[in-house]
């Protein structure tokens, strides 16, 4: 029998990794698609979780400095509230982290440019010149085209074992693991590692108030630390058909219902479905309906988020903690990558 003493081997956290970026304000869909699961995923203590503010990535529009800084400051704010301030959550800048920016000098240098012109904001730029009859790359800068290999940075500076993405966001990964994979044939070396997809279950995407996707490109959305009047007045603007409140509804084919199933009980979803399909129930009484179940989850975030806004401090603080612990381990990915290319 042994009688060396027995030891445990601690399991490292898994690192999850995301970013939203500062160019204009939260809206509901945001928050139901992607910021509601990252919290439920924090939740877990065993995951770390790396949050940032992508202010690099908005240069491309060319804000105003002052603006630019609010907008970061207004979002970092948002995401705290919203279930986010916690001990394994480390919400920083981007550009409060040098290192991204020196990885994605290394990592263009093991880029196609194949790549980047398959790159979808790039072709999207591309088809909207040719339909205006215009050059191809009217208008383009090299942030924009260079925009994924910043976002690759943005993945593996800080080693991420899992990113959650969306539809319109896979290929961003996709390119992070490609030009990892690139940089070990290039270099002779597991140097970078490989993200994982995160696809979280029953993420939600929310219909606007035209009933298309809620996007601010389409603006109609409703904004998530709207005061309650705001977000009372957007839901009276949401699109519906005319059907009478005594005739029966198809309660799938309707936005409001849609909101309802995202935010209220499964009692109130079910109750409102039944009396959609028996026409007991008016689209006047529903908006009415969603908007006090809006309000009821609403109200907590939007007080964390005034209390962040007014002690501009403790967020100060908050953010510097978290651009310190991202900086110390993005370093040591930057480090690996420096020593293997010989510099």
């Amino acid at each position: 029998m042994s009688t060396h003493p027995t030891t445990t081997t601690a399991r490292r956290p898994i690192a999850t990794l995301t970013g939203f970026k500062p160019t204009g304000e939260l809206h509901l869909g945001n928050y139901a698609g992607a910021i509601r699961p990252l919290a439920r995923l924090a939740a877990d203590e065993q995951r770390d979780v790396y949050l940032f503010v992508a202010d690099l990535h908005a240069l491309n529009g060319h804000p105003d400095p002052a603006v630019l800084a609010d907008r970061a400051q207004r979002l970092a704010a948002a995401l705290l509230a919203c279930g986010l301030d916690r001990p394994n959550v480390h919400l920083y800048r981007q550009s409060r982290v040098p290192a991204i920016a020196r990885l994605a000098a290394l990592l263009s240098n093991v880029t196609a440019k194949g790549v980047l012109n398959r790159a979808h904001a790039y072709k999207a730029a591309v088809a909207a010149n040719a339909g205006a009859g215009r050059d191809p790359d009217h208008g383009v800068n090299m942030g924009l085209y260079g925009y994924p290999i910043l976002m690759a940075a943005d993945i593996l500076a800080l080693d991420a074992d899992e990113v959650p993405v969306g539809a319109d966001q896979a290929q961003h990964l996709e390119i992070a693991v490609d030009l990892a994979q690139q940089f070990a044939r290039t270099h002779r070396g597991d140097v970078l590692r490989e993200p994982r997809a995160l696809i979280t279950e029953s993420v939600a995407t929310l219909p606007g108030l035209d009933g298309r996707k809620m996007s601010k490109s389409y603006g109609n959305t409703i904004a998530l630390m709207a005061d309650p009047d705001a977000v009372k007045d957007a839901i009276r603007r949401i699109v519906t058909d005319s059907t009478p409140p005594d005739q029966p509804k198809d309660p799938d084919a309707c936005t409001l219902v849609a909101l309802l199933r995202v935010f209220g009980s499964d009692s109130t979803v079910r109750e409102v479905e039944t009396r959609y399909r028996a026409g007991t129930i008016g689209y006047g009484e529903t908006k009415a309906l969603l908007a006090d179940v809006i309000e009821q989850h609403l109200d907590p975030l939007r007080d964390r988020y005034e209390r962040l806004r007014t002690d501009p401090a403790v967020l100060h603080e908050r953010l510097i903690e978290g651009e310190r612990h991202a900086a110390r381990r993005a370093d040591r990915v930057l480090a690996r990558a420096m020593t293997a290319i010989g510099l």
